[in-house]
């Protein structure tokens, strides 16, 4: 069975983005060669993304989705823009269709964001792992990481890891 894994930059106030969805904050922070936090290993070990509506626009007006063209990309949302190369709309049966993408064969599914994606998907236990790369500024406004969580659960840490830049990496592994 795949794994549902979020791999998501926060805030150290656990904003994921700011207000308006924008996330030129973390551009003091860029994935580099020397500096990639786990990333090139993390996409190797992924074939599918599932990312929310909004997330999915601020990385289309930044024309940043071609960095997912080998990926089977699925957006949830409320809108049906059409399907573009490798890119799907899901919007009805969120839960049912992300189920059933855990079952099929192949790489891990990589929970992209945004915050009620990403609450969506632990109240309905589909979260196997969580990356958070907490970054070193404090939003004060914005999207939460985890906007109106309706459940408790509990998570083991399995690693973390410091880097000179300031970000701390955690990983975190769902309690059985």
């Amino acid at each position: 069975m795949k794994k549902i894994i979020l791999y998501i930059a926060a805030s150290i106030d656990g904003r994921i983005a700011e207000p308006d969805g924008g996330i030129e904050w973390l551009s003091e922070f860029p994935i580099t060669k020397e500096m990639n936090y786990g990333y090139k290993e993390f996409m190797a070990s992924i074939d599918t993304i599932i990312m929310g509506g909004r997330s999915w626009r601020e990385l289309s007006n930044m024309d940043a989705m071609g960095a997912y063209a080998d990926k089977a990309v699925y957006v949830i949302s409320r809108h049906d823009w059409g399907e573009k190369e490798n890119i799907k709309f899901i919007t009805e049966n969120m839960i049912e269709r992300i189920t059933a993408m855990r079952s099929e064969q192949g790489g891990n599914i990589w929970l992209f964001g945004g915050g009620e994606l990403v609450s969506m998907l632990l109240a309905a236990d589909l979260v196997d792992e969580m990356r958070i790369a907490y970054i070193p500024v404090i939003l004060g406004n914005g999207i939460s990481l985890f906007p109106e969580q309706p459940k408790e659960s509990k998570w083991e840490l399995t690693e973390s890891k410091n880097y000179s830049s300031g970000i701390i990496m955690v990983e975190y592994q769902k309690k059985k």
